[in-house]
């Protein structure tokens, strides 16, 4: 199967005290380019985060977004530090003697002082996080990489389409191109006739300007390479896998031997024919950089 380089996939998992939310997405890119937003709690996972994607994912500049909820009542502790409120509440009754003052501090006001009550994150079951992340994560992947496949049928469709057009019109040159010699031929004779005015024309000088001309035209070397590597992409089409870096090559070396058609091409219809190759396997190139 051919995959896409774009695609998005989510997922969400919850248990009786977690809810893990897992979105993915991503765009064309030369290689994988993995960049993860996700909470603090979840920094000790990201070796084995990154492992996981990529079992699935081998080209894209992939973006990966985690959030996570916590529903129990121990995710926060408060702490009372009753000896700092002690000495607080003591340093209060000498100011209010020294400066005969009312000691006028409540429960409210103190609890509100650095240090005496504080709070933190309780600790967490980093093997249940790790479980339900996994879960959310495969969750997410499989449906990324479902809608890639999908995107990268219709890619595959479309290049198969292209190819055989490409096949079409290098039929065509490959049939124009005797023809061109033989009109050369032709032409050659009618000239030294008309020049010669009746007289014995050299059919040795002829033949060997004919051949000259013919191996000067001669495009058989570069038709038959274009049919080697349009049957070498239609191939790999075919297999599948991360063959996006593969067919950018051979559809350069495509382009490669069109130039040279149309380079040589000593006739209006090679020529157009030769651009129509060159058109198609531009747009061939611009598909290619979707398949990952």
């Amino acid at each position: 199967m051919v995959k896409s380089m774009t695609g998005f996939g989510r997922c969400e998992v919850s248990s009786e005290d977690y809810k893990i939310s897992v979105e993915m997405k991503s765009v064309n890119h030369r290689y994988l380019d993995l960049s993860i937003k996700m909470p603090k709690k979840f920094n000790v996972f990201e070796a084995d985060i990154r492992n996981l994607l990529k079992n699935g994912i081998q080209r894209g500049k992939v973006d990966l977004y985690i959030t996570c909820e916590n529903f129990s009542d121990k995710a926060v502790r408060l702490n009372y530090n009753e000896v700092l409120a002690g000495e607080y509440m003591d340093i209060f009754a000498k100011m209010s003697e020294q400066f005969s003052i009312e000691n006028d501090v409540k429960v409210s006001a103190l609890s509100r002082y650095p240090e005496v009550i504080t709070s933190e994150q309780s600790e967490e079951d980093e093997e249940t996080l790790w479980q339900l992340l996994k879960e959310a994560l495969t969750g997410a992947l499989e449906k990324f990489v479902e809608q890639r496949i999908k995107e990268g049928e219709h890619l595959r469709a479309d290049l198969t389409g292209k190819l055989d057009a490409m096949v079409s019109w290098v039929g065509e040159i490959e049939a124009r191109s005797p023809q061109i010699i033989a009109e050369y031929r032709t032409k050659i004779e009618d000239k030294v006739r008309e020049l010669l005015d009746g007289s014995g024309i050299d059919e040795n000088r002829i033949a060997a300007e004919v051949t000259l001309f013919a191996d000067k035209i001669c495009v058989d070397e570069e038709t038959v390479r274009l049919r080697s590597h349009i049957k070498t992409m239609q191939e790999a089409l075919s297999r599948g896998g991360a063959v996006g870096r593969k067919l950018d090559f051979i559809a350069q070396e495509m382009n490669r031997e069109a130039n040279t058609i149309l380079s040589k091409a000593n006739d209006i219809e090679i020529s157009g024919t030769a651009i129509n190759l060159k058109t198609e396997i531009e747009k061939i190139r611009e598909q290619i950089q979707n398949i990952e």
